[in-house]
């Protein structure tokens, strides 16, 4: 085995930090960014100091010069188009929340860079996420990363056996604020540079007037209606309306109001008070088990329903081909079809899916 490696870099400090520890311990380093969308696309998301964008590639090219490794743009924007951004627009429309960042690792970073780097007899890729790998045998397990507050197993769940066993993740080990303390005794520029946005194509962080502007003739609008059947007014397009939403409804009611279900099927946006957010069960589908085998159902498990959630004690049972169906102890607030739902035990990530509905108690 050779010592050469490639780091995807967006150009921010946690890619940086990464191929600077890697060059200090003797990986023969090479730096990669991918293109992902075009000047000016997406409403001009890559003029921003995003990652991908100018900014982050110019970042990316200087921090490589300083360290003496080779660096290279890899345009990936038709894949990228494809696999994230109407893939996006389609959840959106269809009523469901989507993680724009999960495809992306899954069918690109993992996916086509990974296998970019056959081309270079280079045997591993590193990236800057706060995880951890460890391997027994010829099983690669996937953990979460030290720092409780940066840990982003959560967006890793969906790698496979084969990825998992070709990754590095050099910081998952460290804190946020150790990996600047590396940065500027590197010497880096981006030592303070700001994190991306979750979605590095979305400018502004604005997702409803990106969907406004991509499938403006797509957006219809229908009833909005209580958890009782009342119809209280009209919406603009599912599409525009998220699971726990309590702004932005266009509707006045003397208790506080959220988006409780979003009906494809009738274009219906069904709201209710802050009780009705609250259920504990919910079905999932697209699953993928990190160690390369579904582990022994039922099983129980901790479960993260969103990246910030801090994760609940679940029963995990197998509902139907290729389905699970988990239940909570407690009743979790907003579980939103199109997250994922993620299963850990202790450190060890077993693996997720994304979920497809939801429900409490009283209506099972």
């Amino acid at each position: 085995m050779n010592k050469r490696v490639v780091v995807a870099m967006s150009g921010g400090v946690d890619s940086s930090v990464t191929a600077c520890l890697l060059k200090e311990q003797g990986w023969d380093v090479i730096g990669i960014t991918m293109k992902l969308f075009d000047t000016g696309e997406e409403g001009g998301a890559a003029d921003t100091g995003s990652c991908c964008g100018f900014k982050g590639i110019s970042d990316a090219r200087r921090v490589c010069q300083s360290i003496d490794a080779p660096y290279y743009v890899l345009n990936f924007s038709a894949e990228f188009r494809e696999k994230v951004i109407e893939s996006y627009i389609e959840e959106y429309l269809a009523g469901r929340t989507p993680i724009p960042c999960i495809p992306c690792n899954k069918e690109l970073k993992f996916g086509r860079l990974l296998e970019k780097t056959r081309s270079l007899d280079v045997d591993f890729i590193a990236t800057g996420h706060y995880a951890r790998i460890e391997k027994e045998g010829e099983t690669a397990f996937l953990k979460t990363g030290i720092d409780p507050v940066k840990d982003q197993s959560y967006f890793l769940y969906s790698t496979s056996q084969d990825q998992l066993r070709r990754i590095m993740f050099p910081l998952g080990g460290m804190t946020k604020e150790e990996v600047r303390s590396r940065a500027r005794g590197f010497g880096l520029h981006v030592h303070d540079k700001p994190g991306s946005q979750e979605a590095c194509f979305i400018p502004n962080d604005d997702y409803r007037s990106f969907i406004k502007t991509k499938a403006p003739e797509k957006l219809q609008p229908g009833p909005m209606m209580t958890v009782d059947g009342e119809a209280v007014g009209e919406h603009k397009g599912l599409a525009l309306y998220t699971i726990g939403q309590r702004k932005g409804l266009g509707i006045s009611r003397a208790e506080p109001t959220y988006v409780i279900k979003i009906d494809r099927q009738r274009n219906t946006v069904i709201i209710g008070g802050e009780k009705d957010t609250y259920g504990n069960i919910l079905k999932a589908g697209e699953l993928n088990w990190c160690a390369g085998k579904e582990p022994g159902l039922p099983v129980t498990v901790t479960a993260k329903i969103r990246y910030n959630h801090p994760g609940a004690a679940a029963r995990v049972t197998a509902s139907g081909e290729g389905q699970v169906q988990v239940e909570f102890d407690e009743p979790q607030k907003s579980i939103t079809p199109g997250q994922a739902v993620v299963f850990y035990d202790g450190e060890l990530v077993l693996g997720g899916g994304i979920i497809s509905d939801s429900e409490s108690e009283k209506n099972c």
